[in-house]
């Protein structure tokens, strides 16, 4: 059965790659900086499921130190500017064609692939199975982008790299909230949450239950950057407890408008650096914060209209 472990490799082997391409750039004096740094996440993805804890904390550390002082990543030589002109001049539209495959794909994979099975088993974890049919989404595309532009694989290697180096550390700030918000929850951070809110919050009406849960997600996903992170306080604090078993509301339109509020904090932070920091960096904009601020109206509308429709319909099943 076909889980996360195989995709897991995957990325490890292509950012062992971006290491080991680091490693043998010797025209860069600060070469091991990205070397160890995209080496210690490569390792994570490939062995983490066998390294002891401990270890896997160190890597991390690793990472977080090298981070810290800079990765100054060497130049990578791809495709000059004078080629990516001309094959986007011969192109035009169709260079669309390759980032559309993905969601396509994936559409199809989650309708289809849990219908196939080998040796009596499902082919593929029913759990996972978006992510597999988005990796499937991820190898189609580049074959058919390698096939529309006419290059080599090595180019589209050299390609992303340099596209990594350009986000740098963000590009692993999602995993690290992630298992930040993991370690809260097993910390027991929802229940200080919870002891915190209702001593300060008449939270003997369901109306209030509900805005301090979609208000605290957005708030929380503004704090710690992701919503994947927030959403094990704030539903082990205020959602389950209060929402679902003091008031009777549904668990799922809880955790399905939960997450969408949550996702209001993201359009708001700058904790949230792959959505909201990366882009203006890499489109060089004068203004670090400038997708936040076209963002923000957005954010405080869908907060709002995400607390309505939770109000009207989490109590009604």
């Amino acid at each position: 059965m076909i889980g996360l472990e195989p995709l897991n490799t995957l990325a490890g082997l292509m950012f062992a790659a971006f290491a080991a391409s680091h490693a043998a750039d010797r025209n860069n004096r600060w070469r091991w900086r990205s070397a160890v740094f995209w080496g210690c996440f490569a390792l994570l993805l490939l062995a983490g499921t066998w390294l002891p804890h401990l270890a896997s904390g160190a890597l991390v550390l690793v990472m977080v130190f090298v981070s810290t002082i800079g990765l100054k990543p060497g130049a990578d030589t791809t495709t000059s500017q004078a080629q990516r002109e001309a094959s986007a001049g011969r192109l035009r539209d169709r260079l669309f064609l390759p980032a559309l495959t993905i969601p396509v794909v994936t559409l199809l994979g989650t309708i289809f692939l849990p219908k196939f099975s080998w040796g009596g088993a499902p082919l593929v974890d029913a759990k996972q199975v978006t992510l597999v049919s988005l990796a499937v989404g991820a190898a189609i595309a580049l074959l058919f982008a390698l096939r529309l532009t006419r290059v080599h694989l090595p180019v589209a290697a050299k390609e992303g790299r340099r596209l990594v180096d350009a986000i740098g550390w963000a590009a692993v700030l999602p995993q690290m909230l992630a298992a930040l918000g993991a370690i809260f929850a097993a910390a027991g951070m929802g229940k200080v949450v919870a002891g915190l809110v209702t001593t300060y919050m008449p939270m003997n009406l369901p109306l209030v239950a509900v805005v301090v849960y979609t208000t605290g997600m957005a708030l929380f996903t503004i704090i710690m950057g992701n919503a994947f992170a927030a959403f094990p306080v704030m539903t082990a604090g205020i959602g389950l407890p209060l929402i679902v078993g003091r008031f009777g509301g549904d668990p799922v339109i809880m955790s399905a408008l939960g997450m969408l509020s949550g996702f209001c904090g993201t359009l708001l932070t700058p904790m949230a650096a792959n959505f909201n920091i990366v882009p203006a960096a890499v489109l060089e904009l004068p203004d670090r914060h400038a997708v936040i601020k076209v963002q923000a109206p957005t954010a405080f509308v869908l907060l709002i209209a995400n607390t309505a429709l939770m109000a009207a319909f989490v109590f009604h099943r």
